[in-house]
């Protein structure tokens, strides 16, 4: 009976050391979710960093509450009120959802917070520009122009880009494009075509730190990425691929277009992920959507809003103790 009761107090410790892990970290969301009748309004929702809701923190209907970012200890959140004749009040309240009391101005932190780093496919400039260096087999062929290839920060492994100019889908961004790209294992040298790889659609652009745009991966601990956009049609725009290198395999992280956000001191990052045509429940109508998303080491995701939902996601901003930095950010959600 002894050592059934110590077994038991053990497995009890290590319930409790696991929910509290979890239980540090919180996220706050404002989320509008859309109705087929009448006007939907924009609330705030505090959920912990596994999904599980905490509790919902605003009710009033006299506007649309958005861009909520934890102050730097965690002990307050700040958010803004966009009312009719733009209107922009500033409230403040505590994670217990106490405390809620209008302030005559922003304090300075939360008017100069930026969104945290994500990743984009915006163009890079000129003058910031990486020079992607050939290998010698490339360099040694001076009438042709040698594919980008990028080293992981490991050294690890190698992307290179590589083109068919007789393939047509390597022509233009869409479907099937990106078959003949490279992953390439440094330390063997073996080659996979990206066509190879399970879950492979079509890869077109590398996307990049919106901070660092030298920073083309996403190594934490055992997670090991890259993420490629892709062009899919007018209707449905882009997309979004993880090129998970510890696989190796390609997962879409949304049926449109999702901005990975890094989770540093995490094998985790988030998504602000856009879904188009969703379905209003109680209605015909369809809506573009947006949510926040959260992937683990295995690309297993959390969204943090109720399910089966169409909703727009106003801003989120996620405490993290022990973390550095240990507040994330996305900005109003418009980023």
């Amino acid at each position: 009976m002894r050592l059934i009761s110590r077994a038991l107090i053990t497995i009890s410790a290590l319930a409790i050391l696991t929910t509290q892990a979890w239980a540090d970290a919180e996220i706050v969301i404002a989320i509008r979710y859309l109705q087929g009748e009448g006007t939907s309004h924009s609330h705030l929702y505090l959920c912990r960093e596994d999904g599980k809701l905490l509790r919902k923190l605003t009710n009033d209907n006299s506007g649309q509450d958005s861009g909520p970012i934890f102050a730097s200890d965690g002990s307050m959140i700040v958010f803004t009120r966009e009312k009719p004749n733009n209107l922009r009040e500033f409230w403040s309240m505590d994670p217990r959802g106490t405390g809620l009391k209008k302030m005559e101005t922003a304090p300075d932190w939360y008017t100069q917070a930026k969104s945290s780093p994500y990743f984009t496919n915006l163009e890079l400039e000129e003058s910031t520009s990486p020079s992607p260096t050939a290998s010698p087999e490339e360099s040694a062929s001076p009438a042709e122009t040698p594919p980008p290839t990028y080293k992981s920060p490991d050294n690890s492994v190698e992307l290179v880009l590589r083109e068919d100019p007789k393939d047509e889908s390597d022509q233009v961004d869409g479907r099937g494009h990106g078959k003949h790209y490279l992953l390439r294992d440094l330390k063997t040298g073996a080659e996979t075509e990206f066509g190879n790889l399970p879950g492979f659609d079509g890869v077109f652009g590398l996307l990049h730190n919106n901070q660092d745009k030298d920073q083309y991966f996403l190594f934490d601990g055992p997670l090991h990425l890259a993420f490629f956009d892709l062009h899919l049609n007018s209707t449905d725009g882009d997309t979004v691929f993880a090129l998970d290198l510890t696989g190796p395999r390609l997962v879409r992280l949304s049926p449109n277009w999702a901005a990975p956000i890094p989770l540093p001191g995490e094998a985790a990052f988030l998504t602000r992920t856009e879904n188009r045509y969703v379905p209003i429940p109680g209605s015909k109508k369809t809506a573009n959507c947006s949510y926040m998303e959260r992937w683990d080491e295995k690309l297993n995701k959390i969204r943090y809003a109720r399910e089966k939902s169409a909703a727009v996601c106003y801003g989120a901003s996620m405490y993290r103790p022990g973390k550095d930095p240990r507040v994330i950010t996305l900005r109003g959600g418009a980023d």
